[in-house]
């Protein structure tokens, strides 16, 4: 007979609230009114005017820098961002083995060639890796600030200059993110933002791009948003307004109710993030310690955007339990929103990045992949569980709850082997 406490083995879970247990983003009426208010008002937008050039602007005045431009997404805005800094056939752009597709794939659209570069143990893309990538053809190097936790700045602008590199950041999960007293999104050249449903912001979907330099201001906007606001925005003395009407040819504007959304969210984003912060400082604390469970180690100039708490599972302190069977009676506690990086993974587990040559006529199958992979972000991803983040006072004892359920399927790992 089994007398196990754990759920997983006939004891009663540890959670018995009904799911889901998260959702994002908080709906309230001023959204509503936001978005009802721009359905009367406009729902196409082809210069910048009105709600987009709102958001923009405020977007700018955020971040500390002279230039946004919103676009569809962020994939969107990733390929918008890696055009307009001249990236094109035969490039090659260093990205961290470990991250979302998006952050690599636009460039195959341009010829370019994402250069795979291992992480550390941290899941950060390590130096010394990327300086092994180099070859006479790269051109940037692309920092990701992954789960919302800055990447190390100081070591990334070193690195880039060290070896005259465009710094490029994908910062994805990390609006409001700091690192040494500075917004995440202005250490580089330019960088890229979605806007996708879960991401801190949110706009449903949508994505900006964000820079200092005008010159690349203006391609972006002949990357994806041409005529109108191209012929308004480019003086027309300079030698790119020529091409104004066409642009590139390609369509990748924000919708204006997505913008009405996420100009209404940006209101309370940083009253979000300050509820992260203590939600995230409440958890990290409770299962400091726990066997199995190693919570981030986080530099003291950070502040993190928490688009999710990542944790590492240690299987060796719990007698080898695999994590797939950690992770089943974790869900059987009734901690259902707790999960493993899915689509987030190394690069190289994409067959788009093994045989692109199927989809993308002339790029080589397996170009510039090592014989070994990348063994870093493969430990990393398999040793990986994350959670919510609940930015509300009345979600800390569901947060609480959260943590009891790690620490109770940890304390009686035994029980599952």
């Amino acid at each position: 007979m089994n007398d196990s406490t754990l759920a997983l083995l006939g004891g009663a879970p540890a959670i018995t609230a009904s799911g889901p247990h998260f959702a994002w983003p908080p709906i309230t009426e001023a959204d509503r009114r936001a978005v009802a208010r721009q359905l009367e008002t406009a729902v196409s937008i082809p210069d910048r005017s009105g709600v987009v050039a709102d958001l923009e602007d405020a977007l700018a005045s955020y971040l500390g820098v002279r230039h946004v431009v919103t676009t569809c997404t962020g994939t969107a805005a990733l390929h918008s961002l890696y055009a307009a800094v001249g990236i094109g056939p035969g490039d090659e752009v260093i990205i961290p083995a470990l991250t979302f597709h998006a952050t690599a794939t636009p460039l195959f659209h341009l010829g370019a060639h994402p250069v795979l570069a291992d992480v550390d143990e941290r899941g950060r893309l390590d130096p010394e890796e990327a300086a092994r990538r180099i070859t006479d053809r790269t051109k940037a190097v692309v920092a990701v600030h992954l789960w919302g936790l800055p990447e190390d700045m100081d070591a990334l602008t070193s690195f880039a200059d060290e070896h005259e590199l465009m710094l490029l950041e994908d910062g994805s999960h990390a609006h409001g993110a700091i690192w040494n007293r500075q917004m995440v999104g202005t250490f580089g050249t330019a960088s890229a933002f979605s806007l996708n449903g879960p991401k801190p912001l949110s706009a449903g979907e949508g994505g900006f791009v964000a820079t200092d330099d005008t010159e690349l201001y203006y391609r972006v906007l002949l990357h994806g948003q041409y005529n109108k606001r191209c012929r308004r925005e480019i003086p027309a003395d300079h030698p790119l307004a020529r091409f104004a009407v066409t642009g590139m040819g390609l369509k990748l504007r924000i919708h204006p109710l997505a913008a009405a959304l996420a100009r209404a969210q940006l209101t309370r984003l940083e009253d979000h993030l300050a509820g992260r912060q203590a939600v995230a400082r409440r958890m990290c604390a409770a299962l400091d310690g726990v066997p199995g469970i190693s919570v981030p180690d986080l530099p003291a100039v950070t502040r993190p955007s928490w688009y999710a708490l990542p944790l590492r599972y240690e299987p060796a302190e719990l007698d080898g339990l695999p994590i797939e069977r950690f992770l089943d009676a974790l869900h059987a506690e009734g901690a259902t929103e707790a999960d493993r990086p899915g689509s987030t993974c190394p690069l190289h587990a994409h067959p788009l990045f093994r045989t692109p040559g199927a989809l993308l006529p002339g790029y080589a199958d397996g170009h510039g992949l090592p014989a070994d992979g990348f063994p870093a972000a493969e430990h990393v991803h398999a040793t990986t569980l994350k959670l919510p983040v609940w930015h509300h006072e009345g979600d800390v004892r569901l947060a609480d709850a959260y943590t009891a359920a790690i620490t109770k399927v940890a304390t009686h790992a035994k029980d599952l082997t």
